[in-house]
């Protein structure tokens, strides 16, 4: 039979798009139980590393329509998922992410968001309600792509999506509200409740995303915090079984979300106790959110920081205000009382609308009585106003058993936003963030960040920004990872929050914007994405930043874009390069810089995401000029001339000081910007070199002594010529103490006194500090400050007087007889260290004599001298 040319035509087109079909299908790659996870929202895709939590964007746009209820096929090794447009349509999607839709026309054409796929092949679909829907996916099969039956669950579920474990074949969910685990008989539809999952209790979240592993844990994913759960050994749970439950992992919040993984794969666990980064996420031992509650790992709940402690600026204006506050706070021993604080309470206005007759205030802003068990104490660090661009604040610690579980600090700024954000500064101050991805709050995707402080301890930590519409009648929300993103020139109310629980951030942040709407109507949100490339730690050593650099999205090469101070009061300089990365998650770099005093430094990733903003102050040299009658004529600070190559502690920078004063003038140096402490404890010797008027007393501060006159102290000479000055910090005395232990050093005072009457003119000039481990001498021990040993003492032919000098000089032992007459003159040139001096008998008498030993530094202590 000859075919008309309209049906030849249709013919050929048929054949070619079945050709281009089998071509697709040919060229198209199963995933074949890649270790990954893949979360889906809306039709995008990401790898999901359930050991980190960290995901990144691997297809944008897969298909038209929305994907979910998504589920990997063991009988193909594709990911196969619930399509909304077109209606009643399922998608096989391949490891090129190219697809291939089937119409089920037996399917329901709306609300097919839970699914998996059984190891036969066959998918297990659920909209809302308890019927659910069985289809052949199996390739093998006569059936291939067709609806096969409806089942009927034993129970109506409130369930956002399920998984099959691949050890025992059944399906597995967790309930939202009830935070119940289900087991569902894939044949029967028969539900048996497991009971509440604990470490869900409580919660009331969506889990829209769960996962299985070969060993059969069950991972589940709540879409608004992020956090991955995982409940082990389901299978072998029966009724009234131990449930034993725990955190994984933090990741990005999500919503119209699926998750499929193959079953069988594993994921990389921790083990708590070895002091290795067994899963690769980074994070080792009791960091690891695995760990909470594991082996000697406390649970993330540790106490926060106070907000009386927070608020420093990201910049380099500051830093010699900032310092300039902390030591004054140091000096006068100020420290925050939880106990006595002013608690903050409800008020009948609370929630509601200030009057026309007055303006709302950050108070009204503050979210109170919403966290069970706490109370809210003011924390509002208040001298912060002078130094930083805050023209209001008000800060709140929330305490729960006398400990600091949350904090908000909010500021009002008039001419750009608060220009200090934790995750811009802590990093290189000896902090890490663990973590930085997103949260959902009030429907709206936030960045949240995780932060380890050098104490141990944890925060989640959140921050955003309104400002007022250009009529003043509404709100405008921003939140930016970067500062410069915000809108330039306008007053802000600024929020940074801080918990020990994702779950209270949530609480507090949604409370915060609840008050914003009391106040003005929110009528937009403008918010950044995280990035994606960030460094996780750092720290300024000898001349270089060392990095860690976090990758989740596979960036190959970064620029690292900078601007820096090489003293506290030089002019800016700039660099910028490019630098490969290893492709690894997690990369080491040494940046060298040279001498610096402060940096702040941009790095970009090649996908032109959301670039990561650090900014490092070193501790600022200052002077304390705070009596009346002293005027100070000339401070200038000066870089080392070299690199330190010394294995010690540099203090670094030299300081040049002139004034008059009638009572005191010192300079200070921190050893870290905040003033917090560092551990000194291995060394045994401070060294410099000065010149200078007079006696200096040199103070270091430690931070576990309470009064400023019980600090350890010591005094030297100087003069007008430059010299090189050892002091063994056993010299260094307290009132208090015995034994000096520099484990908590904070920073380190030099002193220049007037007797209170005369008013006088006074000079240091100190280069090259440094704390050395060993005392420069030809000996062990170490002499006290001042004084002198003699040996043998009665002298018979011979003795040898001992002592200490901390600077190469020449000094004069003379001996007098008990009338004061000078009998003999011994001069000689003292090494820094342990020195000694031969005394012989010569024509001495025998009888009783005195001893005195003295440079133009120091005089010691006067000694007898028996001669027989």
């Amino acid at each position: 039979m000859k075919l008309k040319v309209q049906d030849r035509k249709t013919a050929t087109i048929s054949i070619f798009i079945l050709l281009i079909g089998l071509f697709n299908y040919a060229q198209e790659a199963p995933f074949n139980c890649d270790y990954n996870a893949y979360l889906f929202q809306y039709n995008d895709i990401y790898a999901l590393d359930l050991a980190s939590g960290n995901s990144y964007l691997v297809k944008e746009n897969v298909t038209t329509g929305n994907v979910n209820a998504v589920g990997y096929n063991p009988a193909d090794g594709y990911i196969w998922g619930s399509l909304s447009t077109p209606s009643r349509s399922i998608v096989r999607i391949g490891k090129n992410f190219n697809t291939q839709v089937f119409y089920i026309p037996e399917l329901p054409t709306s609300n097919r968001y839970v699914g998996d796929v059984r190891e036969d092949g066959i998918y297990y679909l659920k909209p809302g309600g308890s019927t659910y829907y069985l289809v052949d996916i199996n390739p093998n099969s006569s059936n291939y792509g067709k609806f096969q039956e409806t089942k009927t669950l034993t129970q109506n579920l409130n369930i956002h999506d399920w998984a099959f474990n691949a050890v025992d074949g059944m399906l597995y969910t967790v309930e939202k509200k009830t935070n119940n685990l289900y087991r569902i008989d894939p044949e029967s539809g028969d539900v048996l409740n497991l009971g509440i999952v604990p470490i869900l209790e409580g919660l009331n979240y969506t889990f829209g995303a769960v996962y299985f592993d070969v060993e059969g844990r069950f991972y589940v994913s709540a879409n608004q915090t992020g956090t991955v759960y995982v409940i082990n050994d389901v299978q072998n749970l029966e009724l009234g079984s131990s449930i034993v439950s725990n955190l994984f992992a933090f990741g990005p919040s999500s919503s119209l979300n699926d998750g499929a993984r193959c079953p069988t794969a594993p994921v990389p666990q921790e083990d708590c106790v070895n002091g290795i980064d067994d899963d690769g996420d980074g994070l080792t031992d009791c960091d690891d959110p695995a760990c909470s509650g594991i082996a000697e790992c406390p649970t993330i709940d540790l106490e926060v920081s106070t907000g009386n402690d927070g608020g420093l600026e990201s910049n380099d204006r500051l830093s010699s205000l900032i310092n300039k506050r902390n030591y004054l706070r140091s000096k006068s021993n100020y420290t925050f009382n939880k106990a006595h604080a002013k608690k903050v309470v409800k008020t009948k206005s609370y929630k509601k609308t200030a009057s026309k007759s007055s303006e709302f205030t950050l108070k009204d802003l503050i979210p109170l009585d919403i966290i069970p068990g706490t109370e809210a104490i003011e924390s509002s660090p208040a001298d912060l106003l002078t130094i930083t661009n805050a023209t209001e604040l008000f800060s709140v610690d929330y305490v729960k058993e006398d400990k600091t579980i949350a904090v908000i600090l909010a500021t009002k700024t008039e001419n750009g936003v608060y220009e200090h954000t934790k995750y811009i500064c802590d990093r290189l101050l000896g902090a890490e963030l663990l973590s930085v991805s997103t949260i959902e709050i009030k429907g709206q995707t936030f960045i949240k960040s995780i932060i380890k402080n050098r104490d141990g301890s944890k925060e989640f930590v959140l921050s955003f920004s309104g400002r007022l519409s250009q009529d003043n009648n509404n709100f405008l929300i921003e939140s930016h990872w970067n500062i410069d993103k915000y809108t330039a020139n306008q007053t802000f109310y600024n929020f940074q929050i801080w918990t020990n629980k994702v779950d209270d951030l949530i609480t507090l942040g949604a409370e915060a914007l609840e008050l914003f709407e009391t106040q003005k109507t929110i009528t937009a949100y403008h918010i950044s994405t995280p990035p994606p490339v960030f460094v996780k730690k750092g720290k300024y050593v000898d001349g270089a930043l060392e990095l860690e650099i976090i990758n989740t999205n596979k960036t190959q090469n970064i620029v690292f874009d900078a601007g820096f101070k090489r003293t506290e009061s030089s002019q800016t300089e700039y660099s910028n390069k490019t630098i490969a990365l290893d492709g690894n998650y997690i990369t080491t770099l040494r940046i060298n810089t040279g001498n610096i005093f402060d940096i702040g430094f941009r790095i970009e990733n090649d996908k032109n995401q959301t670039p990561d903003d650090l900014f490092m102050s070193d501790g600022p040299w200052g002077v304390d000029d705070s009596s009346e009658d002293t005027t100070i004529d000339a401070f200038l600070i000066s870089q080392n001339e070299q690199l330190y190559a010394g294995n010690g502690y540099r203090v670094e920078r030299n300081i040049a000081l002139k004034a008059t004063t009638k009572s005191y003038v010192a300079a200070y140096r921190a050893f870290t910007p905040r003033f917090k402490a560092v551990d000194l404890s291995d060394f045994d010797v401070l060294e410099f070199d000065a010149s200078g008027t007079g006696t200096i007393e040199i103070t270091i501060i430690k931070e576990t002594i309470a009064e400023w006159k019980n600090q350890f102290k010591t005094t030297v000479t100087l003069d007008d010529n430059e010299s090189h000055y050892a002091i063994p910090l056993a010299h260094f005395k307290s009132s208090l103490i015995d034994n000096i232990d520099l484990k908590d050093a904070v920073s380190i005072v030099f002193t220049m006194s007037s007797n209170g009457v005369d008013v006088v003119s006074k000079e240091m000039n100190l280069k090259n500090i440094d704390f050395y481990k060993q005392v420069l001498s030809t000996g062990d021990a170490v002499f006290n400050e001042n004084e002198t040993i003699v040996y043998p003492n009665p002298l018979q032919m011979s003795s040898e007087l001992s002592f200490y000098s901390e600077i190469a000089t020449t000094s004069t032992l003379e001996i007098y007889n008990l009338a004061g007459v000078l009998i003999k003159s011994i001069v000689v040139e003292v090494e820094i260290g342990n020195n000694s001096i031969q005394i012989f008998r010569d024509n001495l008498k025998s009888g009783l004599y005195l001893m005195k030993l003295s440079n133009k530094f120091r005089n010691y202590t006067v000694k007898k001298l028996v001669v027989n």
